[in-house]
Order: structure tokens, then sequence, then C-alpha cells
């Protein structure tokens, strides 16, 4: 019989290599083979416990998404304790998805793989519209507090959302992408001031 909570262990070493596997081989280089070597067990562990390539795969993006939310969940939490202002919660979303992690070389080709196979994979296109929902939705509920309009709420969340995701990907893809992410973080960061400021004319 395995020993008790070897399972989680022995899930958590797949994912990992499996990221691992993305960032040197990318998506569709990455095999069961690839994979056991790299979590240097057997390739049937892999099938045992995720059915294959595909549910492995799935496991590493949800891996992936799990730790974008608790980042986020980890800000909002101090931003209650705190009880922040609408704006500085703002910021704190944006921090989360520019953190260490998220900038990390095997999270940053797994995102970059991710998202072209989510094109043509409904499985993976629905996590990320879970995803993506996620962060639209967490905009809003500060946006709202700021600005009157629903509408216009709603516009900007759905702008901000989009440049934090655009100006991501430039940085990812950058030839300097450590200050790229910087200045990435501090425009994301400019632009909610910006909305703001031309909403309601509250410029700082």
């Amino acid at each position: 019989m395995p020993k008790v909570g070897i399972e989680p262990i022995r899930r958590k070493q797949l994912i990992e290599a499996t990221l691992k596997s993305i960032e040197d081989n990318g998506l569709q280089g990455t095999t069961i083979g690839t994979i056991s070597r790299h979590a240097g067990m057997s390739s049937g562990i892999i099938s045992h416990y995720f059915g294959g390539k595909q549910g492995v795969i799935e496991a590493a993006i949800r891996h992936m998404l799990e730790q974008l939310k608790q980042g986020l969940l980890a800000q909002l939490r101090e931003a209650k304790r705190q009880c922040v202002e609408p704006r500085e919660r703002l910021r704190m979303i944006v921090e989360t998805n520019f953190t260490g992690f998220q900038r990390s070389s095997s999270t940053t080709v797994t995102w970059l793989s991710f998202w072209a196979k989510a094109v043509h994979d409904p499985q993976l296109a629905r996590l990320q519209v879970v995803n993506a929902r996620r962060l639209y939705s967490n905009l809003l509920y500060s946006l709202r507090q700021m600005i009157d309009d629903e509408q216009q709420a709603r516009d900007a969340a759905a702008t901000m959302a989009a440049l934090i995701d655009g100006m991501w990907l430039r940085s990812v893809l950058s030839h300097d992408s450590e200050h790229a992410f910087a200045e990435a973080e501090r425009l994301c960061k400019d632009y909610i001031d910006i909305i703001v400021c031309g909403v309601n004319h509250q410029c700082v």
C-alpha cells in the first residue's frame, strides 16, 4: 500500500516536472516521456495520477491559475485588514499579476503555450475564460466604488484587464524582461490614476 500522503507529493512533483518540460521543449514537444524524465518517475505514474499527457498539462495550468488566485487572495485579505482604498486595492491586483512567480521562465513559457493551444482546445479555453473572468470581476469590484456610471466602470475594467495581459505579454517578449516587467507594472498602476482622474476628476 502507498504511504499516506504520498499522492499529493507525487502530483506536485509531476506538475513541477511538466512545467519544466514545457519550459525546455514547449507544449508540443512535451510528452509523457519528457515529463517522466524530469520527474525521475516512470511514465505509468503519470497515467495513474492524471490519465495521460492532457491531464497532467491541465493540472499544471490549473496550478498556475491557483498560484495567481492565491496570490491575489493574500493581497485582498491584506487590503481588507488595512481597510485600504479601492484605488490601492487595484494596485494590489496589478502587483499580483507581475510577481516573481508570474515572471519566472517556466511560468511565462507555459502561459504562452497555454494561450496558443487554448484557441483550439475547448478544455484549455474554458480555463482561460475562468482566469479572464476572475481578473475582470476583481477589477470591476473596485472600479465600481470609484466610478459612478456602471457602463464606464465595466469599460474601465475590461480595458485595464487587457492592459495587464498585454503589458505582461510585451514584457515576456522583451529582450530585457526584468526592466520591461517593472515598467509594465508601473504603467498599469499609472493607468489606475488616469481612469479615476478622467472619469471623476479625482486627480492626484
